[in-house]
């Protein structure tokens, strides 16, 4: 299962950081990284934000 991740944290053999999809951890374990709120799945990570223009500026 493919996740993002919120925290950053490290173990013997593995780093990940804040913002990093991977899919190095089994379902079990991404499903508790998830539960504990380390991770969200992927697919939900993904929303696309619109950004409004700012107003012109006045000056005067």
């Amino acid at each position: 299962m493919k996740i993002k991740m919120l925290a950053g944290f490290s173990g013997n053999d593995f780093s990940v950081s804040p913002e990093e999809e991977t899919d190095r951890f089994s379902d079990a374990e991404a499903i508790r990284m998830i539960e504990a709120g380390y991770a969200v799945p992927a697919e939900e990570a993904k929303v696309e934000k619109a950004a409004k223009k700012p107003a012109p500026e006045k000056r005067g």
